[in-house]
């Protein structure tokens, strides 16, 4: 059984930076893509950012809204992903989860809230 466990949500005042992380744990063989995904009230789920394979960095997608402010980055040996959140903004108020193609399944996290506001 594969768990995420994401952390690093919280309060944080726009301009402000935050850093997510989120960890994979259980019987781990096979580890591709990995990315975060966000979930604002009253819309949709939307991708954020996405590594779709280490060796392939320069294959990495941001959503327009985010690029230049957020970075994705990974940690094979530790089964993690990370979000460095910078200049942040109201719009990035939502609910974030992490999102790992684990032994060819796909996994998510339960979820981590941020919150910008002054």
């Amino acid at each position: 059984q594969v768990q995420l466990v994401e952390s690093g949500g919280g309060l944080v005042q726009p301009g402000g930076s935050l850093r997510l992380s989120c960890a994979a744990s259980g019987s781990i063989f096979r580890l591709k893509a990995m990315g975060w995904y966000r979930q604002a009230p009253g819309k949709q789920r939307e991708l954020v950012a996405r590594l779709p394979d280490s060796r392939y960095t320069e294959y990495t997608e941001y959503a327009d809204s985010v690029k230049g402010r957020f970075t994705i980055s990974r940690d094979n040996a530790k089964n993690t992903v990370y979000l460095q959140m910078d200049s942040v903004n109201s719009d990035d108020t939502a609910l974030y989860y992490c999102n790992m193609n684990v032994n060819w399944e796909n996994y998510w996290g339960q979820g981590t809230q941020v919150t910008v506001s002054s």
